[in-house]
C-alpha cells in the first residue's frame, strides 16, 4: 500500500484540500490505482523571455480529501535547480513570464504576479473571481480576461418571484453541452494595464453577441492570439446558437482592432451568406459542403497564432462543416493581401508554433501522428515538410524555448506520463536525416520516483493483415510479470472517437501499464477510422459503424490469440470507451464466443435513441448520414440504424459490465442503463457501474479508483 501523501510545508496536516508531491512507498513493483492517482500531471509550460528558465504547473491529487490541488514550479532551461513557487492554499495555474524576472498566473479566480525567486507575490486583478483565464499583450500594457456572462436565449430565465425554482424553460436546441446546461457562456474581455494593476473597467470584444469564445467544450485562451504591436487580437467563434449551431462545425478566425473596436472576418467575404440546410440529413451531401463554397472555411477554424513579425497569422483549420474529424490542415493568412494558403500534409496537425524568424529553414514547427506515433515536425515557406522526431512516443505541446534555437516541449508515452523536454532541432546543414540531427533533452523527472519503483511490461509493435486487404498496426503490451513460455488473459482494447488515435498516450483511466500489472496482455489496434494511416483510411469508418473496423478489430484479436504464444485463447476480453463502448455493445453481438467478458463505458448502444439525445447534433448526421425517421432512407443510415446493438442483444451471451456517467450529455446515461437491464433480463451476468456526478470521463480520485478496482474485479472473475 502507499505511504500517507506528504503535504507542503506551509500547509496545515489537516487541510486535506492541499496536496502536495507524495512520498510515496510500494509494497510491490506493479502499478496500482493509488499509484496511478499519487502521479504528478504537468500541464502549461512556458519558458522565459530571455530562455534562461522554464515555469510550469503540476496538479497532485489526494484521494482522502477527494481533490487536487494545482502548484507552479520552476527551473533552468537545463533543468536544474527545480523548485516549487507555490505557498497558497488555492490551486494556483496558468503561468506565463511578464519579464525575465516576472510570472503571471491565476488563482482564486484572479490574476496575480510573483517573482521567479518566489517573492513580491500581487494580486492584480480584482474582479470578484470571475477570472477564467487571461493573456497579456506583448507590450504588457493591456491584458485579455475571459470570464463567463448570463445567456439566456435558449434556456428563459425564471421569474424573480421563484427563487427557488429549479425547472428550466428549453426554446431551442444546444441547451446542454458536454456536462452542464448552457446558462452562460465565455466572452473575452479587454482591461488596460497600469503599473502593477488592472484597471477594472472592461471591453467586451464581443458585446451584444450571443457567441461564446472560447468555444465549448474545451476551448481555452489558446483561441486568441494577440499581435506583435498588441494592437490586434485574433480570436475563435462560431457566430450561431441553437438548432444552427447545433448541426454546424462552422466556426471562423476574426480579427479585432483594439483602436476602432471593429471585427474583421478572416475566413469568409463580408457579404457571405450561409445557404440553407436540412437539419436531419449530413452536410456532407448539402450546400454548405459544395466544391464552391469550401474556399469559404466552413469547417472548424480555430487557434490563431501572429508571425514574428506580424504579416501572418496561421492557425488549424477543416475544410468541411458539420465533419469534427476533418484533416486538420494548418492554414498561413497574408495580412496585407488577404491570401490563404495550407500546408500539403498527410496527416492531422494538432499544434503548431512559429519557428524563430531568424531561422530560414523552417516556417513552423508542428505536432501530428502517423503511425501510431505524436511526432514533431517542420515545414518552410516551400510546403516542405521534414520530420524532427523519430521516436515511440506522443508529444502533446511544443513552443520556442526563446533562446532562438531550441524547442520546448511536452511528451508521453504508453510506458511515462508527461515530462517537459528542450528539442534542438538540426540546421539542415548536414548530409544525414534531419530527424537523426535533432537532440532531445528531458528536464523535467515528475514522477521520477514512482516510476522507478515500479515494472512495466514491455510494448511491442505489430502489423496484422485486414479483411480488405490492407494492414492494421497493432500495439501489443505485454504483462509486467511476464515469463517466457507462460499464457496470459488478454484484452481487446476499443479505441473511442471514432477517430481519436491509439498512439503512444498516457491516460490516468485507460492506462495499459496498470493492465500489464495486472497480469494482462493488452492488444491495441489502429483500426479503420483512426487518423495517422491517410485520409481515406481515416474516413472509412463514418457511416460504417459495423463493418471493417469491426473486422479490424476480430483480425487483431484472432492473430494475436493464434500467432502470440503468450496469449490464451480461451481467456479473452474486451474492453472500450465512448466509440470503443460501442464497439464492445456490437462485438458482443457478433464475436461468436471469442470472449469470456466484456466491459464498455459511456458507449453508445441505441443508436436511434443517441441521435437525438446527444447535444453535438454534427456528430451523429455526419456519422450516421441521416435522421433514423427518413424514408427511404441513405444506404449508409439503413446500414447503421439496423446494425445498432440493441438490436442483436437476442445474441448476446457473455458477461459484460456497463459504465456511465449521468452527466454524460454527449453519450447519454440512459444508454448503458439500457444495456444492463437487458443483459440482466436475458439473465446474462451483468453490473452496472453508475457515476451521477461524472461527465463522458471520470475526473475525481475517489470514483476513479472505485472505476479501477470494479474494472479489474470484473475481469479477472471472469478471465483468472
Amino acid at each position: 500500500m502507499l505511504a500517507v501523501m506528504m503535504l507542503p510545508t506551509f500547509l496545515s496536516a489537516q487541510d486535506e484540500v492541499n496536496i502536495g508531491k507524495s512520498n510515496i512507498k510500494l509494497n510491490s513493483r506493479m502499478m496500482t490505482p493509488e499509484a496511478l492517482w499519487a502521479m504528478g500531471r504537468i500541464g502549461s509550460v512556458e519558458a522565459s523571455p530571455d530562455g534562461k528558465q522554464v515555469v510550469y504547473q503540476v496538479g497532485y491529487y489526494s484521494v482522502k480529501a477527494n481533490k487536487s490541488h494545482h502548484v507552479l514550479c520552476i527551473m533552468d532551461a537545463d533543468g536544474k535547480n527545480n523548485k516549487q513557487l507555490t505557498v497558497s492554499s488555492k490551486s494556483e495555474t496558468e503561468p506565463t513570464w511578464l519579464d525575465a524576472h516576472t510570472i503571471a498566473y491565476l488563482s482564486g479566480g484572479e490574476i496575480w504576479t510573483v517573482q521567479a525567486d518566489g517573492t513580491d507575490r500581487k494580486q492584480l486583478s480584482k474582479t470578484d473571481g470571475q477570472v477564467e483565464g487571461f493573456k497579456f499583450s506583448p507590450d504588457r500594457t493591456k491584458v485579455i480576461i475571459l470570464k463567463s456572462i448570463p445567456f439566456h436565449e435558449i434556456i428563459k430565465e425564471n421569474p424573480d418571484d421563484l427563487p427557488k425554482a429549479t425547472g428550466r424553460r428549453v426554446t431551442d436546441l444546444m441547451y446542454r453541452h458536454w456536462d452542464h446546461y448552457v446558462e452562460s457562456i465565455q466572452h473575452p474581455f479587454v482591461c488596460s494595464v497600469s503599473g502593477k494593476a488592472i484597471a477594472t473597467e472592461m471591453t467586451d470584444i464581443l458585446e451584444g453577441e450571443p457567441y461564446e469564445c472560447p468555444m465549448e467544450p474545451f476551448g481555452g485562451i489558446e483561441q486568441l492570439a494577440w499581435s506583435p504591436d498588441s494592437k490586434t487580437i485574433a480570436y475563435t467563434c462560431r457566430k450561431k446558437t441553437g438548432l444552427e449551431y447545433s448541426i454546424s462545425t462552422d466556426s471562423d478566425i476574426y480579427l479585432y482592432n483594439i483602436g476602432t473596436r471593429k471585427t474583421t472576418n478572416l475566413c469568409k467575404p463580408a457579404d457571405y451568406v450561409a445557404p440553407a440546410n436540412d437539419p436531419t440529413r449530413t452536410l456532407k451531401i448539402q450546400p454548405v459542403n459544395a466544391p464552391e463554397n469550401l474556399k469559404n472555411n466552413v469547417g472548424y477554424d480555430q487557434n490563431p497564432q501572429f508571425s514574428p513579425d506580424g504579416k501572418y497569422v496561421a492557425w488549424l483549420s477543416m475544410e468541411r462543416d458539420g465533419y469534427e474529424a476533418d484533416l486538420n490542415r494548418l492554414c498561413i493568412y497574408e495580412m496585407a493581401t488577404g491570401t490563404k494558403r495550407y500546408i500539403d500534409w498527410k496527416s492531422d496537425v494538432e499544434a503548431f508554433c512559429w519557428a524563430p524568424q531568424e531561422d530560414k529553414s523552417a516556417l513552423l514547427y508542428f505536432l501530428s501522428v502517423w503511425h501510431g506515433c505524436n511526432n514533431m515536425y517542420s515545414v518552410n515557406w516551400k510546403g516542405e515538410v521534414k520530420q524532427l522526431t523519430e521516436t515511440w512516443d506522443d508529444w502533446t505541446s511544443l513552443q520556442l524555448a526563446n533562446d532562438g534555437k531550441r524547442i520546448l516541449a511536452t511528451r508521453q508515452s504508453l510506458s511515462a506520463p508527461t515530462d517537459i523536454y528542450m528539442v534542438t532541432p538540426g540546421d539542415g546543414k548536414s548530409k544525414k536525416a534531419d530527424v537523426r540531427e535533432t537532440k532531445i533533452h528531458q528536464i523535467s523527472f515528475e514522477n521520477k520516483h514512482i516510476l522507478d519503483q515500479l515494472t512495466f511490461g514491455k510494448v511491442q509493435q505489430r502489423w496484422v493483415k485486414t479483411s480488405d486487404g490492407k494492414e492494421e498496426l497493432v500495439w501489443i503490451v505485454l504483462p509486467a510479470n511476464y515469463e517466457e513460455g507462460k499464457k496470459y488473459p488478454t484484452l481487446l482494447f476499443c479505441e473511442g472517437g471514432p477517430q481519436s488515435p491509439v498512439s503512444q498516450f498516457w491516460s490516468y483511466r485507460w492506462n495499459f501499464q496498470i493492465m500489464a500489472a495486472n497480469g494482462y496482455v493488452v492488444v491495441a489496434p489502429n483500426r479503420h477510422g483512426l487518423p495517422g494511416f491517410g485520409q481515406e483510411w481515416k474516413e472509412e469508418i463514418s457511416g460504417d459503424w459495423s463493418g471493417q473496423c469491426m473486422s479490424d478489430y476480430l483480425a487483431a484479436i484472432d492473430d494475436a490469440a493464434q500467432n502470440l504464444p503468450f496469449v490464451d485463447k480461451d481467456r479473452l476480453g474486451a474492453v472500450g470507451a465512448s466509440f470503443g463502448g460501442f464497439s464492445v455493445y456490437y462485438l458482443a453481438g457478433i464475436h461468436e464466443k471469442r470472449f469470456k467478458a466484456f466491459i464498455a463505458h459511456d458507449g453508445a448502444f441505441n443508436l436511434a435513441a443517441m441521435y437525438l439525445e446527444t447535444e453535438e447534433n454534427w456528430f451523429s448526421n455526419w456519422e450516421y448520414d441521416e435522421a433514423y425517421w427518413h424514408r427511404p432512407q441513405m444506404p449508409n443510415a439503413k446500414k447503421t440504424y439496423h446494425d445498432s446493438p440493441h438490436k442483436m442483444v437476442e445474441k448476446w451471451d457473455t458477461p459484460i459490465l456497463c459504465i456511465h456517467g449521468e452527466k454524460d450529455y454527449r453519450i447519454n446515461y440512459t444508454q448503458g442503463m439500457q444495456a444492463f437491464n437487458a443483459a440482466r433480463m436475458k439473465g446474462i451476468p451483468a453490473e452496472f457501474l453508475v457515476f451521477p456526478d461524472e461527465n463522458h470521463w471520470v475526473l475525481k480520485p475517489q470514483n476513479g479508483i472505485l472505476w479501477q478496482r470494479t474494472f479489474f474485479n470484473w475481469l479477472d472473475r471472469w478471465l483468472k
